[in-house]
């Protein structure tokens, strides 16, 4: 099963990089591409650091389905208002 994630996407939100983050978490700089590109699935205690890092649930960062593209969550945005 794969596991999807929006790491990148916090990280360019907040102007951190990969090493920034990884610093942040104890982990290889490596390691957050890897996860990035979903080559490599975290350990629950690593996610849980991720998402505390960037204050969010785990379920923000990680699902077993794709997350909505951004640009459609702005559209669906704009026909709520």
């Amino acid at each position: 099963m794969t596991l999807h994630n929006r790491i990148a996407v916090f990280r360019a939100e907040r102007g951190i990089s990969r090493r920034e983050l990884a610093e942040a978490v104890g982990v290889n700089n490596q390691t957050i591409g890897y996860l990035e590109r979903g080559d490599y699935k975290p350990s629950l205690e690593l996610a849980m650091k991720i998402a505390m890092h960037f204050g969010v649930s785990v379920e923000m960062l990680f699902s077993f389905q794709r997350f909505e593209s951004i640009a459609m969550t702005l559209k669906r945005a704009g026909e709520d208002e």
